[in-house]
């Protein structure tokens, strides 16, 4: 039993206080109500480093039993399993979850684990240090990379469309250096092209171009003849 059996002491019943003999006991099994979380452990577990459990049972401090012989510890048992596991091991794996981790080095500063705390405190540092922005975007330019991105995400991938970079809007002196280059050569090609259909009309050609610049439909309005 461990962790999810509540116990309901019987009305008017009262924890007896006594003194923990635990001396020669190493093997012998105790039932703990840790803040209504039921855990069965041996001494020797609890008495194998130098803490707050091991005072209470080698008899340096007296301990609350009720009449059942349940021994109370007034604190939460969620992370008491846990606590318990660090006692046996002397290592434990500890949750991915930076709040949990701090609940759980909480507990250990409570029961004086100085070697859980130590390992809680560097987890947190770690997962502090490596710390990324929740919005990272990379930009690709290539099938292969796009794959390799893929497949080594661990979350889902939302892919855009990035076609068109253009800062000639940026607050910077030299921006118009940044805009499209067109060779002589590309200009000299559009002498002879005739008017796509729809675009005979001068004024039409001039508003569609300036809308839509070099990528337009419209060729420039000076190489159709008019």
């Amino acid at each position: 039993m461990s962790g999810d059996t509540c116990l309901c002491p019987a009305s008017g019943a009262k924890p007896k206080l006594s003194g923990f003999k635990g001396g020669g006991l190493g093997n012998k099994y105790v039932q703990l109500n840790v803040g209504g979380s039921l855990y069965y452990t041996t001494v020797r577990a609890l008495t194998r480093h130098d803490t707050m459990l091991k005072a209470m049972f080698s008899g340096r401090m007296e301990v609350l039993t009720d009449k059942e012989g349940w021994i109370l510890i007034d604190r939460c048992g969620k992370h008491f399993g846990t606590i318990l596991n660090y006692l046996r091991d002397d290592t434990i794996t500890l949750p991915q979850n930076r709040q949990e981790i701090k609940e759980l080095m909480a507990e250990a500063k409570y029961y004086l684990i100085q070697g859980l705390v130590n390992m809680c405190q560097s987890a947190l540092q770690d997962k502090k240090d490596s710390y990324q922005p929740v919005c990272n975007i990379p930009i690709i330019t290539s099938l292969k990379e796009e794959e390799r991105l893929i497949e080594s995400s661990t979350k889902p991938v939302v892919k855009l469309l990035y076609n068109r970079s253009n800062n000639k809007y940026s607050y910077t002196s030299n921006s118009d250096d940044h805009l499209p280059y067109w060779p002589p050569h590309a200009a000299a090609g559009w002498v002879s092209a005739p008017a796509p259909r729809g675009m005979t009309d001068p004024a039409r050609r001039q508003r569609v171009w300036a809308e839509e610049g070099p990528h337009s439909s419209a060729l420039p309005p000076s190489t159709y003849g008019d």
